[in-house]
């Protein structure tokens, strides 16, 4: 047997340390390493915070690189309406912002609408299903929900039918958000975008049997989306005694052309975003007057705090720890409230008069969901149908719900978070199987990242119509970016816990140790010259990088050479 070769350094067993990548063939001294880096993906807070699942750093991304369709086209994977969601939804992503600790949070809404008309002006179209599946699909409500639902079900090759008894598809978002949030000619062009994708629209049908509609449509399964149309009443003293409407109604007969435009004074009941909806449309109708009554404070007033601002900016005042005791043909009696112990409102005893012309009540919505009573297995709790949360299936085979139709909060977003969840549960289902969610990566917080990094930016703001000339009109209140203003404020993203390819692992190694592996693919380490010193993680600026023992096994979030920036982070 041949004697062991000697080591290339005498003295120095050949396993203590490795060789050095200087070009010696020399051992270097000191101890073996510990510890290895590897690349990783954490979930950035604003992509957990997104209720409709964007890959929101992926998209912020490209449209920082100005790849503007490219952005869109990975947007839309999961959202098909950023127009409208950059106008109307409340963005709970820009409240999870790490940004928002710093300098202020990305105004990745605005970025979003930015993206949304861009494509409208440009006239981008889906691309379609590269194979049909030959199943069918019954959808009930052309809302947000009912919309995503139809979306994603279509892109995945089944056939669609979308009902709804309205005479124009968009469900609430037509007939409960005013034009001067959302212009009719922006939801138009989305929804269009989903008649070209081949998702079949049958308006002004309402469905009263659910299951002989499926049988005779020869449909596989449905998704029940229908909106909360149906307002709450209460009952008040003589409310016969003036014009009382109710919001839902009110809104909608606007959007129709219908609404009486003499209202007189105005009275809103209610604390809601729909309160502060209608106030604000009967304001631009003309109301002599408009004032909001509700029985809490402001801090508990169900409503956005935007919302209640923007109302008070254009002469809406509102009357906190109010109710109605009773009614008269030109004035209201309200009650004082106060709050007790637990922060719950009583009444006082004491009252106030304010005169009133035309009362509109806001005090909440139902869906009307009774069509599914006859159902073997759907199950309800009030109005709303009882789903399986991971699934959104009903208690009956392949019927499924989501949107206002369950219990949720009642958000645009939600909505189309909704629709895509369920598509997805659908196309399992009708596979003979069920969808089954990637575990998410860690979150990526604000201790994790390096700020010495990044600069102080201020976010971009967007123009508002003064609120003198926003009461004379539907004109929308909220600009857009400019281009150059989307592009800085994309490039505002932290890229929490998702490498950005900024060279600083590949600049700080010692020891040639990092591969670039070219754009968009980003590095891979060389751990035969790796000594496990770590400059590379205490540089890099999003935590893209963690050291594990050497015999630890990989996390689950490692990421692997070789895949597009496009598909980091899980959501």
């Amino acid at each position: 047997m041949a004697d062991d070769p000697a080591p290339l350094t005498p003295g120095v067993p050949d396993d203590l340390a490795p060789l050095s990548s200087l070009g010696t063939g020399r051992q270097r001294s000191g101890p073996v390493r510990t510890q290895r880096p590897v690349y990783v993906d954490l979930l950035p807070p604003c992509n957990a915070g997104c209720p409709a699942g964007e890959n929101i750093q992926a998209w912020l991304a490209l449209a920082t690189k100005g790849q503007h369709e490219a952005a869109w086209r990975q947007l839309t994977q999961d959202n098909p309406f950023p127009a409208i969601h950059g106008r109307v939804c409340y963005h709970p992503c820009e409240t999870a912002c790490n940004r928002g600790l710093l300098d202020g949070s990305v105004s990745i809404h605005a970025v979003e609408r930015f993206l949304g008309d861009l494509a409208i002006d440009r006239d981008w179209a889906f691309a379609h299903p590269e194979a049909e599946t030959g199943r069918r699909v019954l959808v009930v409500g052309s809302g947000p929900s009912g919309l995503s639902a139809a979306y994603h079900l279509r892109r995945l090759g089944h056939s669609v039918v979308c009902r709804d008894n309205s005479p124009l598809a968009g469900g609430m978002m037509r007939y409960g958000i005013p034009s001067y949030r959302l212009p009719r000619r922006i939801l138009d062009a989305e929804i269009r975008r989903l008649h070209d994708l081949g998702v079949v629209f049958e308006q002004d049908h309402t469905v009263t049997d659910l299951q002989a509609e499926m049988d005779a449509g020869g449909f596989d399964a449905a998704f029940v989306a229908v909106g909360a149309h149906l307002s709450k009443r209460v009952d008040i003293p003589n409310g016969d005694a003036s014009r009382v409407l109710d919001a839902v109604s009110f809104l909608r007969d606007v959007e129709a052309g219908t609404a009486d435009a003499d209202l007189g004074r105005v009275a809103v009941y209610g604390g809601g975003n729909t309160a502060m909806d209608a106030a604000r449309v009967a304001r631009r109708l003309g109301a002599d007057d408009t004032v909001i009554v509700y029985r809490r404070t402001r801090d508990q007033m169900p409503a956005h705090e935007d919302e209640a601002a923007d109302a008070e900016e254009e002469g809406i005042r509102i009357n906190w720890l109010r109710t109605i005791a009773s009614m008269g043909e030109h004035d209201l009696t309200v009650e004082i409230q106060e709050l007790d112990e637990s922060g719950r409102p009583h009444g006082t005893g004491r009252y106030e008069t304010l005169a009133a012309d035309t009362v509109i009540l806001a005090l909440g919505q139902e869906s009307d969901t009774r069509f599914l009573a006859t159902v073997p297995g759907v199950a309800f709790e009030a109005d709303v149908v009882q789903v399986d949360p991971v699934t959104l299936m009903t208690g009956a085979p392949g019927i499924f719900a989501g949107g206002d139709a369950v219990p949720s909060e009642r958000t645009v977003t939600i909505g189309v978070g909704h629709g895509k969840k369920a598509a997805r549960s659908i196309d399992a289902y009708l596979g003979g199987g069920q969808f089954e969610a990637r575990p998410k990566h860690p979150r990526a917080d604000l201790d994790k990242l390096h700020l010495w990094y990044f600069g102080d930016h201020e976010q971009r703001q967007q123009v508002e119509l003064d609120p003198a000339q926003r009461v004379k009109a539907f004109d929308e209140v909220v600009a857009g970016l400019t281009p150059a203003e989307a592009v800085f404020e994309a490039g505002r993203c932290l890229s929490c816990g998702n490498c950005f390819e900024c060279d600083g692992c590949l600049g700080s190694c010692p020891e040639g140790a990092v591969i670039k592996l070219g754009p968009g693919h980003r590095y891979r380490f060389d751990y035969d010259r790796c000594t496990g010193c770590s400059s590379c993680a205490r540089q890099c600026p999003v935590h893209a990088i963690e050291m594990i023992g050497e015999a630890e096994p990989l996390p689950d979030n490692v990421f692997l050479p070789g895949g597009p920036l496009t598909k980091r982070a899980e959501r």
